[in-house]
């Protein structure tokens, strides 16, 4: 179970049928059947739900369900009214409650079509089956292992970044097709674990080690040379900044010696060939992770040199924090011929693809 609108304080909706019928049940008693002839008006009021349809009042509920029997699918088309927010499509059954001032908003779907909405809005549309294949395999992988990452509120995941971005129904039927291909299959590591799922926009030509992002070792999110991501969208960046700040930054918040000739040099001509964790001087470390966060920096994948006397100009690559598959790399690797197991098993080291049914049975063994 997934909860929408997570980010939102939703106090109004309608709630449409788009495909199938219907059942509505409201605090445990049937309410209506509908193929799609009714829309119905959900309005918060007083910690309760208002239902009205037609025009008519149908009655005051904590809790609503749309319920889509023995038909997959089925689906609904919510449009929130307050917040206004374009409609979206949701397949099979949906969940309206009240939770903190607001209508909590949970869509009961099966693994399969949920994979299917997030892989659209994780890769975008318009690209290829391989890619959408990775994709849908890597996200199928992050649902399982975090199926329970909200269960004390009473759902799996939410729809934001903090589990998958997920707005339901895909528009793109190929990437439907692409989840179909690969029904099941889910990546685990060596030990028959599944994986942390993590990806990135870009590499910069190289991805990271988790232990320099995360401080966690792993056996599958290794240092990889990616050439692939080269000269993609994301691929190269630059950042100007003026020296003062920089050095009053390294100063202030890592205590950083930047009066020290020496200290102050490598400060101004920092270079990256292969990825580093810290910038190093006089025996003080500075995570790089900490400078991407608090300059809002693309990556920590960058290079400094001065300007002129008064500016420092980062000149950085990829985009994102560089573990595990880069995305605009693994869509070139699909459009030249590699398959989607190709691509997972060159930006994760030492994984297995397998259908999660068996994961028991391997574990058993």
């Amino acid at each position: 179970m997934v909860r929408m609108y997570t980010h939102l304080k939703v106090l109004s909706a309608n709630i449409s049928i788009n495909t199938g019928t219907y059942k509505v049940i409201a605090d445990g008693n049937f309410i209506s059947e509908s193929a799609g002839e009714l829309a119905y008006k959900l309005i918060y009021k007083n910690d309760s739900i208002e239902v009205i349809s037609s025009d008519k009042k149908i009655g005051i509920y904590k809790y609503i369900k749309f319920i889509a029997e023995n038909n997959p699918a089925a689906e609904l088309k919510i449009k929130l009214i307050n917040p206004d927010r374009k409609p979206r499509v949701y397949p099979q059954n949906m969940i309206f409650s009240t939770f903190e001032s607001t209508i909590k908003i949970i869509n009961d779907v099966e693994v399969d079509r949920y994979v299917a909405g997030v892989t659209e809005a994780e890769a975008g549309s318009r690209s290829n089956q391989e890619f959408y294949k990775v994709q849908a395999v890597l996200a199928r992988t992050f649902a399982l292992a975090h199926i329970n990452k909200h269960v004390l509120e009473g759902f799996s995941l939410c729809d934001q970044v903090h589990c998958q971005v997920y707005y339901g129904k895909p528009r793109d039927a190929s990437i439907t097709t692409a989840v179909e291909a690969t029904k099941g299959q889910v990546v685990v590591d060596d030990g028959l674990n599944l994986i942390i799922a993590a990806f990135h926009s870009n590499s910069g030509g190289q991805t990271a080690n988790s232990e320099d992002v995360w401080g966690a070792k792993t056996t599958y999110l290794k240092s990889v040379t990616d050439s692939f991501s080269v000269k993609m969208p994301n691929s190269n960046w630059q950042r100007k900044m003026l020296t003062e700040d920089w050095l009053t930054y390294l100063r202030l918040k890592h205590g950083y010696p930047t009066t020290d000739p020496l200290a102050r040099d490598i400060a101004l001509n920092f270079k990256q060939n292969e990825r580093k964790t810290y910038l190093e001087a006089s025996n003080i470390k500075v995570p790089l992770k900490f400078v991407r966060q608090d300059l809002q920096l693309k990556s920590t994948f960058f290079s400094i040199k001065p300007l002129n006397n008064d500016s420092v100009l980062f000149m950085g690559r990829g985009y994102g924090h560089g573990l595990g598959m880069c995305q605009e790399g693994a869509m070139r690797m699909s459009k030249q011929g590699y398959s989607y197991e190709q691509i997972l098993h060159f930006y994760y080291k030492d994984i297995q693809i397998i259908d999660m049914k068996k994961l028991s049975f391997f574990k058993d063994e």
